[in-house]
């Protein structure tokens, strides 16, 4: 049930919501959609898109173009959950940007959040 109320939000709200958070630590947005674009292959154009358009963070993600085969790199917690054992696919898509973005926050070096 919880679930359902995130995947109805709107994508644009939540996100600006991820860029300020990385913004606050003296982070910018494009690496945000750098990071955003690594995980799902949506390119910045798209990303600002589904921003404007009212998509739904729920279907950001089940629609994503081109989920990049290492995101399963991604692991770790994020808001008290472990990112590898959410069971819902879609929410370890979110919760895998939410770690992503973080990461960013906290300092590390953008080819670091990038698995690179």
């Amino acid at each position: 049930m919880k679930d359902e109320k995130v995947f109805a939000m709107e994508f644009g709200r939540v996100y600006k919501a991820l860029v300020a958070k990385a913004e606050k630590k003296g982070r910018t947005r494009a690496e945000v959609d750098a990071a955003t674009s690594w995980l799902t292959g949506y390119t910045p154009e798209q990303i600002a898109a589904a921003e404007a358009d009212g998509t739904a963070y729920g279907d950001f993600f089940r629609q994503e173009p081109e989920p990049n085969p290492h995101r399963d790199k991604v692991t770790g917690v994020v808001c008290g959950v472990r990112v590898e054992e959410v069971e819902d696919l879609t929410m370890r898509e979110i919760r895998r940007l939410d770690k992503l973005v973080d990461e960013l926050a906290k300092g590390k070096p953008l080819d670091t959040v990038l698995r690179a």
